[in-house]
């Protein structure tokens, strides 16, 4: 059971390391939770009404405060902020606490009542929706704190620079992070495509998730050593050794801060580093970063509280803000991912068994094609409009592609609108079938997500598991390299736009298995250029064997350590 990321040896504490650095400081955990009450007696009826005002004072103030923290903040984190001020303001959620003081419960129980019926709903939608059940106790703990005049839970006041220990952190919480106080992250759950994992990348602090209840062990003062990159949490360091370490890390994140594009290796092979968005503000973003351009827009992200389709104008509108953000370069855009984990009001089923391994990306337009139809029109309105050309070049993917027949279908529509035809590589049959497949298509991008929890049959979203939904396993480099090579064969471009993109180290395995773009948040751009500027395309290749050839996905990272570490010696 060598993947098995949680574990104790000597002392040093092992988790799923999602953004790289060494820090050393004193542990402090995260203010605790307020006790959740019972039923408790009944309100009487001439009480209720106050009962009911008690609980809208309470709501109004926390949704205030998170609102207040958004303005402070940029990017994903003040979004982060204000959606979760929106679920304190939620009508439905509202509603059933109002329908509990009614009933003759107290505020603080009614909440507790509300929000568990809220919970059931979203874990039973599994996914991303799922993991809003995190924001949902936090809303609830905040309003109970606020109802009974307790400290808020969350970050504690600290003086001095500390490494933040949790079982798990809120969404708001990670988004309010004072980095220059919080130089380190810590829980016992999440998992590499949680909330924090992807604050955590855009503030660059390192993190550390799914380090199991070992953790639980470490008391607050207690001076510990984190590596980001490794997962290590150790009890027991050295204090000088430690402090060289952090110096030696703190060095290379200065390098990095300096570094400028293009990416290439240090003998000048290629690799084009594309940024992930989700809007025209984070494409203004991303645009502002050494980012050539954009390699995956998530157009669902846009509309998943849109209970009706947007009209192909209204669409178009949103879409030419991402394009006009790199008017003089590629953007990819994916067709609507909506169904399981990001269920779109208007586009996805309902009540599925799996929603998985169901009707999601392009499987919906199989019963609704005219939703694909007006997306595409949209698209390349929005391309029309700019007055977008072969050196602007528009690209759009399709996800959850299976067969050569969906590339073909795909691909046909794209062309007949003048756009640059593709589709994701997360299924893998797509993988296993791309010799079929790539005729078809202009380009692929590999989804490592989707293809890392279907190739081991290992939900991305449970921290149980996050060991075996790590991309560094070999049996998903193994289907990226055959991607790659019928790639090379039919002269078809090979993206990664996953998570694994935004891994340095996992970069030159990637770009050693012939991956030609590589597309992550733009925030970590920097890093990845950086790592690839250091060593050349032999030592990639080299890397991309070791890992092909390790056992488990923790051999593979210590294998291509080993062997970029012996080419700097």
């Amino acid at each position: 059971m060598a993947d098995v990321n949680q574990g104790t040896v000597n002392d040093v504490l092992k988790g799923t390391g999602v953004v790289g650095g060494v820090r050393y400081a004193s542990a402090v955990w995260i203010t605790p939770r307020p006790e959740l009450p019972q039923a408790g007696e009944v309100v009487a009826e001439e009480n209720r009404e106050a009962e009911q005002q008690r609980f809208d004072i309470a709501a109004e103030t926390v949704s205030k405060r998170l609102l207040e923290r958004s303005a402070h903040a940029e990017g994903p984190a003040a979004e982060v902020l204000k959606a979760t001020a929106g679920m304190v303001n939620d009508r439905g959620w509202r509603k059933a606490v109002a329908k509990g003081v009614k009933g003759g419960h107290p505020a603080e129980y009614s909440v507790v009542a509300a929000t568990t019926k809220f919970i059931s709903m979203f874990e039973a939608a599994g996914g991303v929706i799922a993991e809003r059940t995190t924001d949902l106790r936090d809303i609830r703990d905040r309003v109970i704190a606020e109802l009974r005049g307790e400290e808020e839970p969350g970050l504690p006041d600290v003086e001095g620079q500390v490494i933040l220990f949790a079982d798990d952190l809120s969404p708001a919480d990670t988004a309010a992070l004072d980095t220059d106080l919080f130089v380190g992250l810590v829980t016992e759950l999440g998992g590499p495509t949680s909330h924090t994992a992807i604050i955590a990348r855009q503030l660059n602090v390192p993190c550390i998730v799914a380090t199991g209840a070992g953790i639980k062990d470490v008391k607050s003062g207690e001076k510990v050593l984190i590596d980001g990159a490794l997962g290590t949490i150790d009890r027991n360091a050295d204090e000088a050794e430690a402090m060289k370490l952090v110096a030696d890390s703190l060095e290379k994140a200065a390098r990095i801060a300096e570094w400028k594009g293009p990416a290439q290796t240090k003998d000048g092979h290629r690799v084009q580093l594309l940024a992930n968005v989700q809007d025209g503000s984070t494409a203004v973003q991303a645009a502002n970063t050494e980012a050539e351009g954009v390699g995956l827009f998530r157009t669902e992200l846009c509309f998943l509280s849109a209970t009706q389709e947007p009209s192909v104008d209204e669409q178009a509108e949103v879409y030419s803000k991402v394009l006009a953000a790199f008017p003089e370069s590629k953007v990819v855009v994916r067709s609507l991912d909506a169904g399981s984990d990001k269920p779109v009001p208007f586009a996805s089923m309902a009540d599925e068994m799996n929603p998985a391994l169901g009707v999601r990306g392009l499987r919906i337009a199989r019963g609704n094609v005219d939703l694909l139809t007006r997306q595409l029109d949209a698209i390349a309105k929005a391309a029309d409009d700019l007055g977008r050309g072969e050196e602007a070049p528009t690209w759009v993917m399709a996800p959850m592609v299976a067969t050569a027949y969906e590339a073909k279908w795909f691909a046909d529509m794209c062309r007949e609108r003048g756009l640059v035809a593709g589709a994701m590589i997360e299924v893998p049959a797509a993988s296993l079938m791309a010799d079929k497949i790539m005729p078809h298509l202009d380009f692929v991008s590999i989804g490592t997500n989707d293809l890392t929890q279907y190739t081991m049959a290992a939900d991305r979203m449970s921290p149980e598991l996050a060991y075996l939904t790590d991309p560094w396993q070999p049996a998903v480099l193994r289907l990226i390299k055959h991607t790659c090579d019928e790639g090379q064969r039919f002269d078809t471009p090979v993206g990664v736009c996953g998570e694994a993109a935004a891994d340095p180290l996992l970069a030159t395995v990637l770009t050693g298995l012939g991956v030609n773009s590589l597309s992550a948040a733009s925030t970590a751009l920097a890093a990845v250029g950086a790592q690839l500027a250091e060593v050349d395309f032999e030592t990639c290749k080299k890397a991309a064997e070791a890992a092909l050839d390790a056992e488990g996905a923790t051999e593979a990272r210590a294998a291509v350590r080993e062997v970029i570490e012996a080419t700097q010696k």
